[in-house]
């Protein structure tokens, strides 16, 4: 039997605050965008960007944690699968469009409330989701800036890193 694989992973900033909706039956479902940003230089030197949004929806306990926790403009990192949905609009006109529906969230920027944990995961299909309503608290200790100690010349500097 051939494999098949339908995963994606990104990484980009949130367009518009995350949408809480509930099913007739009772499961939430959270929708909102991210950008993804690409950039290159072309073959004259002039720099050039390109963005990509992409439609994110959430399912259930997760749907109700990105409600909670994300909000325009912060950096995120999903991962889900691609689904495409076809629907007859008001005015007969067929519509689809593509979404990725993810199963784990992971705030990557730091405006969140201190001590807050920010890696949200949802649980898997066959587990019973937690009945908190928030992840765990976790309390971060402020460090005191330290100073560096002057570099070896057997060191590698930062600049001649080639990524």
């Amino acid at each position: 039997m051939a494999r098949s694989l339908n995963r994606v992973q990104l990484i980009g900033n949130l367009t518009r605050d995350p949408e809480l909706r509930y099913t007739p039956s009772g499961a939430a479902v959270c929708s909102f965008s991210i950008a993804t940003n690409r950039n290159w230089t072309t073959d004259t030197g002039e720099k050039k960007e390109q963005v990509e949004f992409h439609r994110i929806v959430a399912w259930n306990k997760l749907a109700e944690l990105c409600s909670q926790f994300l909000t325009k403009g912060r950096k995120v990192f999903v991962e889900g699968r691609l689904t495409t949905r076809s629907w007859t609009a008001q005015d007969g006109t067929q519509k689809q469009t593509t979404e990725i529906i993810i199963n784990d969230m992971i705030l990557l920027d730091n405006r969140r409330p201190s001590g807050e944990e920010s890696v949200v995961e949802a649980p898997a299909e066959d587990e019973e989701a937690p009945k908190a309503k928030a992840p765990a608290k976790k309390a971060v200790k402020e460090e005191e800036p330290t100073q560096e100690a002057p570099a070896d010349e057997d060191e590698v500097a930062p600049d001649d890193i080639p990524f």
